[in-house]
C-alpha cells in the first residue's frame, strides 16, 4: 500500500508539473529567469549576464532524479556512502560529457547535449558501480549490487530527462517538424496540441526561422513517454524486479530517442542518421547486454518507507541543495543570448 501511495502521488506531481509547462513554457515570458548586471557599457547601460528557465528546469529535474534514486536505494537498502559515491563518480563524467558530446557531434561550442551525456553515463554505469564496491570495500564493507543500483539509474536518468525537456520548451530548442509539412494524421493529432513559440532569443525562431509556426511538440511527447516510464520501471523496482525495470526504462529513453529523431527539426548533426540515434541503438545493445551477463541479486523486497528514512537527513538534504545550485550555474548561464540593462529611480516613491 505505501508503494501505491508513493506512486500515485508522484504521477499527480508530474501530471500538474507538464500540464503547467506545456500551457506556459512555449510563451516569450518564461525564457528568461533573471539578468545579473555585469560591467557598466555607458551612461545608465549595463551589460548583463542572463540566467534561464532552461537552467533552472534541467536542475530541478536532475534533483527530483536523484532524490528518487535515493529513494530507490534506500527502499532495497543499499549502501548509502556506496550509492552517494558511485553518482558522484557519474555525475563528474556526465556534465562535462554535456558539452563535450555537443562539441564533437554538433560542432558548437555554446550549447549542450543530454542524449550524449546520457549515452557516456549509461557506458560507463557500470564500471563506475563495480569501480566504487571495490574502492569502498578496501576502507570498509560496502555492499553496491550493480543490476539494482544501475536500474535506479536507468530510472532516474528516464525522470531526469522527461522532466528537463521543460527547459527545452522554456528555450525553444530540440522542437519538432512544422506541423503543416507533416502527414495529415500526424496534423490531425496534433492540431490542438501543437507548440507555437515566441520571442526571438528562442532557438526555434533565431535558429529554425519558425515564428509563429505550430510545431510538432515533440519535447511534450517526450516528457509525458519518459515520465510515464520513470513511474513504471519504479513499481518494477519496488516489487524486487529489478533486471525488468533496468531494460524498460533504458529501451523506452534510448528506442524513442532513435524514433523522435525524425520528427524534429533542430540541428542534428551533419549524418541522415544523426549520431544520438546511433548513439540510442548502441545503448539498448549495451543495456541488453548487461542485463544478459549481470545477474539479478536476491534481496528483500525494497521498502518505500526505508527509502524515505534515508533520504531525510540534514546531510544529504544540504547536499541536494547544493547539487541544485552546481546544476543551475552549468546549465542556466546563457552564453547565446545577452542583455542591456538600465536603472531609474521612481520618483513617486521617494
Amino acid at each position: 500500500m505505501p508503494d501505491v501511495i508513493f506512486l500515485s502521488l508522484l504521477s499527480c506531481l508530474l501530471m500538474l508539473l507538464l500540464a503547467w509547462g506545456f500551457t506556459n513554457l512555449p510563451r516569450e515570458r518564461w525564457q528568461m529567469l533573471a539578468v545579473i548586471p555585469l560591467k557598466k557599457q555607458s551612461e545608465g547601460q549595463w551589460l548583463g549576464l542572463n540566467l534561464t528557465y532552461y537552467g533552472f528546469f534541467i536542475a530541478t529535474a536532475q534533483l527530483f532524479a536523484i532524490v528518487l534514486l535515493l529513494i530507490l536505494l534506500g527502499a532495497a537498502r543499499i549502501s548509502l556512502v556506496g550509492t552517494l559515491a558511485a553518482t558522484a563518480g557519474l555525475l563528474a563524467v556526465c556534465l562535462p560529457a554535456a558539452r563535450i558530446v555537443a562539441i564533437l557531434v554538433e560542432k558548437k561550442h555554446h550549447t549542450f547535449t543530454v542524449g550524449g551525456a546520457a549515452f557516456v553515463g549509461i557506458l560507463l554505469a557500470p564500471w563506475i558501480v563495480m569501480l566504487t564496491e571495490k574502492t569502498l570495500n578496501v576502507f570498509f564493507p560496502c555492499s553496491l549490487p550493480t543490476l539494482p543500483v544501475l536500474a535506479a539509474m536507468a530510472i532516474a536518468y528516464t525522470l531526469g530527462e522527461g522532466l528537463g525537456r521543460l527547459g527545452c520548451i522554456s528555450f525553444g530548442c530540440c522542437y519538432g517538424k512544422r506541423l503543416r509539412d507533416c502527414g495529415p494524421t500526424l496534423q490531425r493529432f496534433f492540431a490542438r496540441a501543437s507548440f507555437v513559440f515566441d520571442g526571438p532569443t528562442k532557438k526555434a525562431i533565431y535558429e529554425g526561422n519558425l515564428a509563429g509556426e505550430p510545431l510538432i511538440p515533440i519535447q511534450a511527447v517526450t516528457c509525458i513517454l519518459y515520465c510515464l516510464t520513470a513511474v513504471a520501471g519504479s513499481a518494477l523496482f519496488l516489487s524486487g524486479r529489478f533486471t525488468a525495470a533496468f531494460v524498460l526504462s533504458l529501451a523506452v529513453s534510448q528506442v524513442w530517442r532513435i524514433l523522435s529523431e525524425t520528427l524534429r527539426a533542430d540541428f542534428r548533426g551533419f549524418s541522415r542518421i544523426s549520431a544520438y540515434q546511433k548513439m540510442g541503438g548502441l545503448a539498448v545493445l549495451y543495456a541488453i547486454l548487461i542485463a544478459f551477463f549481470i545477474p539479478s541479486p536476491q534481496l528483500a523486497v525494497p521498502s518505500i518507507a526505508h527509502g524515505f528514512g534515508m533520504l531525510w537527513q540534514p546531510g544529504i538534504i544540504i547536499c541536494l541543495q547544493l547539487l541544485w545550485l552546481i546544476f543551475f550555474l552549468v546549465f542556466g548561464r546563457s552564453t547565446v543570448t545577452t542583455a542591456s540593462l538600465s536603472f531609474q529611480l521612481v520618483r513617486e516613491h521617494l
